[in-house]
């Protein structure tokens, strides 16, 4: 199955979801705050200070987001024999460690 940006999709249960979703709108919600900091002058080492907790929100997103792709996507793709996952798992966590 393919979604919008043409890569294959995946079913998460009701659990990973909802944690997924929410740790997206609070780092949404981080993001609207730093929009209106910005627009309302504050000073920079503030905003610094929220856009580092943003980039530690991302991270634990990713975190999270990886360790449910390799327990569940890497591992049924090598168990049904496909062992180029590992090539692409090694190509996304170059991305991640620039």
């Amino acid at each position: 199955m393919e979604c919008e940006c043409g890569n294959k999709r995946k079913h998460r249960d009701e659990k990973e979801y909802k944690d997924l979703i929410h740790r997206l709108n609070r780092i949404e919600g981080q993001v609207r705050g730093v929009k209106k900091m910005v627009e309302e002058e504050c000073y920079c080492s503030d905003i610094l200070t929220q856009v580092s907790a943003i980039q530690s929100a991302l991270n634990s997103f990713n975190k999270v987001l990886l360790s449910s792709h390799i327990k569940s996507c890497v591992v049924d793709d090598i168990r049904s024999g496909n062992d180029e996952v590992v090539d692409d798992l090694l190509k996304t966590l170059q991305k991640l460690m620039k």
